[in-house]
């Protein structure tokens, strides 16, 4: 008698339909999904690096606070990248996005395959410290983003430049082999990793203090007998990476203007930008406080600048006469 279909012992049907995917397509699914939120989430950082370079094509308006405080709104991100597509079109708002999807991959295949190497060279069988576990699995992080960083800040540089040349209407980095061969040609290797210092300090800065924040509070802020306590230790990294980015934002900001910094682009040099010596130069010049100015000075006194899209507002020490 034959057996039916429904009859079959389960592991014989349907076999090839539940075969579980390779390591293959799972890696090419995560860099399709990379590339995917690269692209959706490009005109977003195309907005801040105009914001971070002190291009404010856009008048400000003058208004008060809640507690009476007048201040200057400065045209958020949907009236700035209205007057991109204005300028530009829709295509626009996606300059300088092939060099941050290369960018993507590559830090998606490096970060696996150090991960892989790193965590075979770190199998033991000692027992550790809770603390000392999060030291241990930070400093492993901390190797994975130093490597990845080196490995695609290249394309970092090449990438805020093709957007950087907004300010100046520049066509000098039009594509990433023309990008290559003149950042080579003009400023060698070096060229290819300026600003990463401070980007690699502010990564490691972030990775340490987010991972030990967390790990303290759910260790003794988190008491055992509250109910929700295993739900509140999974939120608290995430938190944690939110308040921590804050304060790490200025490494990231000295490192995006230095990559634009005396490359030939109007967005780095005089009188829109001084010419920084150094990342220090740049972070001392930034944090000076220049308040005697009614509107947003191109550099100086923003540590901040660019971190905030849709409440952008400047105190207000003297208003313009119809004169000025």
């Amino acid at each position: 008698m034959m057996e039916s279909p429904e009859n079959l012992p389960g592991e014989a049907v349907g076999v090839e339909q539940d075969a579980a995917p390779t390591p293959v397509d799972v890696d090419t699914a995560v860099l399709l999904l990379g590339a995917g939120v690269t692209a959706i989430t490009h005109p977003l950082l195309y907005v801040k690096l105009l914001i971070q370079v002190g291009h404010e094509p856009l008048p400000p308006t003058v208004g008060t606070t809640m507690f009476g405080r007048r201040v200057l709104y400065l045209p958020g991100f949907f009236s700035y990248a209205q007057h991109i597509v204005k300028v530009d079109g829709k295509r626009g708002l996606f300059r300088g996005l092939s060099p941050r999807i290369v960018s993507s991959a590559i830090s998606t295949v490096v970060r696996s395959k150090i991960k892989q190497r790193v965590e075979l060279l770190s199998k033991t069988d000692e027992l550790q410290s809770s603390l000392r576990k999060v030291v241990k699995e930070t400093s492993h992080e901390m190797i994975i983003q130093c490597l990845s960083r080196v490995a695609t800040h290249p394309f970092h540089v090449m990438s805020v430049r093709c957007m950087a040349q907004f300010v100046g209407r520049e066509v000098k980095y039009s594509g990433m082999f023309s990008c290559v061969v003149r950042i080579f040609k003009e400023e060698g290797v070096t060229g290819f990793y300026v600003g990463l210092i401070p980007h690699v300090l502010g990564e490691v800065l972030f990775l340490w203090c987010c991972n030990l924040l967390a790990h303290f509070i759910n260790t003794y802020a988190v008491d055992e007998s509250f109910s929700q306590a295993s739900a509140v230790r999974s939120y608290t990294k995430f938190v944690m990476g939110i308040a921590v980015s804050v304060l790490t934002y200025p490494f990231m900001l000295v490192a995006d203007l230095m990559a634009v910094n005396n490359c030939g682009l109007t967005a780095g040099l005089p009188p829109h930008s001084p010419i920084f010596k150094s990342w220090l130069h740049c972070w001392n010049h930034l944090s000076q406080k220049n308040l005697k100015v009614v509107y947003v000075p191109s550099c100086q006194g923003h540590l901040f600048r660019g971190s905030s899209f849709f409440s952008r507002r400047v105190p207000v020490t003297r208003l313009p006469s119809i004169e000025d």
